[in-house]
């Protein structure tokens, strides 16, 4: 409805954000424009001009006008989802400190005085994985994926679903199924860890989505989540204010859903590793 566009409405700041953004994403693009050596790239920006250059004389699509869109792809859903999942897990963390505990013991018994933390260490680590898991699956941040479509006229359990049909996958409803979790409502590491306290992945952990179309940045979020996760456990211990009020756990819902602003309290623990 283009008229609403026009109404003084808060979704306005929704606009001023969006072009924002994109105002500073395009002056990054033009200071490597005129910076850069072609054919010695130093990151993304630099590759994708390069290869603008290289299909010039193409019918292409590679233009300034898709790489801006590709910067804003990437700093949305390489960055929002990510931070929206550590903040969901400090608080997670913070109102279950057996957890935190357990954690804390693992990463000490692991990492003992090394040094610097690899993402390697994780395999060690079944608790720990088993607890970011366990965040990425009770906080469901992006309930409904990202909207797909059917290629093709599909057969589905019975029903038909024509080509171009948009298709909606509802991941919380998996993430929280009673029939697939030990535990489908309330925040419990047990429900990645088998008897012998190994780390399991139930077919129901779909927080990237699935098929051909799952997240290409899976591979970056575990290994960003992990890192994080263990870099601050390592050195500091998380707790509830007490002045802060009793803990509000109803999400908040916007592009992804997260925790809504609360206060952190943290103390540096004794044993802080490198």
């Amino acid at each position: 409805m283009p008229l609403v566009r026009r109404l003084p409405l808060p979704f306005h700041k929704a606009f001023k954000n969006m072009c924002d953004l994109e105002a500073s994403t395009l002056a990054k693009v033009t200071e490597h424009k005129k910076t850069r050596v072609p054919g010695q790239p130093r990151d993304l920006i630099d590759c994708y001009l390069d290869e603008i250059d290289k299909r010039r004389s193409d019918d292409s699509s590679f233009d300034d006008e898709f790489l801006v869109a590709l910067l804003l792809d990437l700093f949305a859903a390489g960055t929002d989802t990510s931070s929206t999942t550590i903040r969901a897990g400090l608080l997670y963390l913070m109102l279950h400190q057996d957890v935190q505990a357990r954690c804390h013991q693992e990463i000490d018994s692991v990492l003992g005085g090394k040094q610097q933390i690899s993402y390697d260490d994780r395999h060690r680590m079944p608790y720990t994985q088993a607890m970011i898991h366990e965040t990425q699956r009770y906080a469901s941040i992006v309930p409904l994926s990202v909207f797909h479509a059917t290629t093709k006229d599909t057969q589905l359990l019975g029903y038909s679903i024509p080509k171009d049909t948009i298709i909606i996958p509802n991941l919380s409803s998996v993430l929280h199924e009673e029939a697939q979790w030990k535990f489908p409502h309330e925040f419990n590491p047990s429900n990645f860890l088998n008897e012998e306290g190994e780390l399991v992945k139930p077919e129901a952990f779909l927080p990237f989505s699935t098929g051909p179309r799952v997240c290409l940045g899976e591979g970056l979020a575990r290994m960003e989540l992990f890192l994080f996760f263990v870099s601050l456990l390592r050195r500091f211990e998380f707790f509830w204010p007490k002045d802060s009020g009793e803990p509000d756990l109803e999400p908040h819902f916007g592009i992804v859903q997260g925790p809504k602003p609360y206060r952190l309290g943290l103390r540096l623990r004794g044993n802080q590793g490198g």
